[in-house]
Order: C-alpha cells, then structure tokens, then sequence
C-alpha cells in the first residue's frame, strides 16, 4: 500500500519537462533521497541545504533576465504554469532579474482580465469553471497588449474577487523602449490569447513546481503533492479556506490544468522549476495542523491521511531558516513582496 501512495504521476509533467535544462544548457542542481537529507538536517545542516537551493534558483531566474536583457525585440514576457507553481513570486524575482540587466519592468496578472462573474463559463456541476480561458476577457487583453507594443498608454483593468465585477484600476502604464512588461497567468501561453500579437515580440515561459522527492528505494513521490500543499497551505492563510474544500477542489484544478495549461507548455521558450527538493520538511508545519482537522467522516479524510503520511517522512525544516524573498513565502506568509 504505501509503495502504491509513493508511484509517479503519470499524468504530470516530469516526462515532459527537463526542468534542469535553460537555453540548452545543464543547471546545477542538488539532488538529494528524502533519507539523504533527514541526515542533513539531522546534523544541523538544513540552513545551507536552504540557503544553496535558493541561489541556485535565483541563478536560473537571472539566466532568464540577462537573455531577455540581450534581446531588446523582446517586449513583453508570458509567464504560465498550474496552480501554485509560484507564477507571481516568480515575476517579481524576474522583474528584479531584469532591473540588474539594466531594463524597467512592469507586471500585470491575467486574473485582472476576468470577465465579469456572471459572464463566467460554468463547469460540468455548474459552478464558475474560473480555469477556463473564456473567463477571461480576451479581446480586452490582446487590445491592451497591443496598444502597450505600439508604445502607447493604457489604465490597467482590475478584477475585484468579492463583487465580482471587473473595474477600471486608476494605474496607467506604458512601454518605452527599455521597458519590458511581464505577464503571469494559468493561460499565458495558449495561442488564442496572444493570435494576433506579434510572436516576435513575446518570449513565453512555463514553470512547475516539479518535486525531485523519493525514497532510498527510488520511487518518488507523485509530482503534483508540492503544489496541492503549498495551495492548501496558502489558502488557509490568506482565502480563509480550510483543508477540505481545498482537496475537493483539487480535481477540478487538476482536470483544468490537463485541458487548459499542460498541453501548451510545447509552446515555451523555456521551462523552468519552482519545487525546492525539501519544501515539505518545512510546509509540514502548518500543513499537517490543517490535514488534522479533516474529521473521519469526510469524503476527503483518507487523501488528509496520504498527505500527512508523505509528510510525514520528512524531518523538519523551521520557517524561520527561509529566506524572507523565497518563492515560498508566497504559501506560507512573511514575504518582502508585496501581493
């Protein structure tokens, strides 16, 4: 039974992806068995284990920001990948990536174009399909994007999640010529939103948080428990939302992403991963007090049970070694951007 809890997930993106690859070239990486690394915070090490994964990603990120820094046709960035792959954190970063290479950076999010509640496709149980493309408002976002490569001035749309009305921001932005605009959202890749822009001008990226976690034994983790955690953990925190509606949610993400995200990330100019190899020897500190409440009598509580079991392999890592930067703190809280 537990070999059957540790199978990887066919249907993810690890045979799709090489997440260590950028622009052809092989990224370091630090790859450690789940007994390897309890060894490591064992001894006291785990700041280090830390403190090297987060440079390597920073090193990726500014691989990105010098290419795009190296292509002045290059105006606009897209940014796509599942939920709770980090796509806003990882903005920020690359915005800061693309200011030490000497250019401006603005960013906008995809979730600011929704379509007005009512307007919102519904899913096969009725309910707002908030992971279909058509819930955005794709003509109102190809003719901004269009006005902002023309060099022309636009107030930003934004989308207020309790009324759920689209209103106008008050924020005008524009593009000079060292500006480069970076847009991060589920559907940033799929071609009918960017059809009639000018594929010259866009450079598309597509992230995962791809867990690299397995046993002694070799067999992994299924790939999609990273970002299932962090969302749960994140929405608990900042939805108010608790562990059950988040896994009884999941599916539909899940079914969301196969149909609406995973088939377009051929369409990236590069792939890039968000998944630190220990995130959950440190997300288990407030991911397991929330797996606790799920009763036994809830349709979710046996997945509440495999969480915490796979969780619970991992020796803990404290919050407090996480840098206050981190893609994490995006989950978890404590972050020194701003959302």
């Amino acid at each position: 039974r537990q070999r059957q809890m540790c199978i990887r997930d066919s249907n993810d993106l690890v045979a799709k992806m090489d997440p260590s690859l950028l622009f052809g070239k092989k990224l370091k990486t630090v790859t450690y068995s789940i007994g390897k690394m309890n060894e490591i915070i064992d001894r006291g090490d785990a700041y280090k284990m830390v403190k090297i994964a987060e440079c390597l990603q920073v090193q990726g990120i500014n691989m990105l920001g010098k290419h795009v820094a190296e292509h002045p046709d290059l105006k606009a960035i897209l940014i796509a990948g599942p939920s709770s792959s980090g796509k806003t954190t990882f903005s920020k970063k690359l915005q800061k990536a693309l200011e030490s290479n000497g250019k401006v950076a603005q960013c906008i999010s995809l979730d600011d174009y929704y379509v007005d509640r009512e307007k919102t496709p519904l899913d096969e149980n009725g309910d707002y399909d908030y992971e279909s493309l058509y819930a955005i408002d794709i003509d109102l976002f190809q003719r901004d994007l269009t006005s902002l490569l023309k060099g022309e001035e636009i107030e930003l749309p934004r989308y207020d999640f309790t009324t759920g009305q689209s209103v106008m921001s008050g924020k005008s932005i524009h593009l000079d010529s060292n500006t480069v605009l970076i847009i991060e959202g589920i559907h940033a890749l799929n071609p009918l939103l960017t059809d009639r822009l000018p594929s010259d001008r866009l450079f598309r990226i597509y992230i995962s948080g791809l867990t690299v976690a397995k046993n002694d034994d070799g067999t992994y983790f299924p790939t999609t428990d990273n970002r299932l955690i962090r969302r749960m953990v994140r929405d608990a925190q900042f939805r108010n939302t608790t562990a059950s509606s988040t896994l009884a949610r999941w599916p539909s993400v899940r079914r969301g992403e196969n149909k609406w995200v995973v088939p377009f990330q051929t369409n990236a100019d590069a792939n890039f991963c968000t998944a630190f190899q220990y995130e959950l020897a440190l997300l288990k500190h407030q991911a397991i007090p929330l797996l606790c409440q799920v009763e036994a009598s809830d349709p979710n509580y046996m997945e509440a049970q495999r969480l915490k079991w796979v969780m619970e392999h991992f020796h803990d890592i404290s919050v407090d070694m996480l840098p206050p930067d981190s893609l994490l703190r995006e989950f978890i809280g404590g972050s020194a951007f701003e959302y």
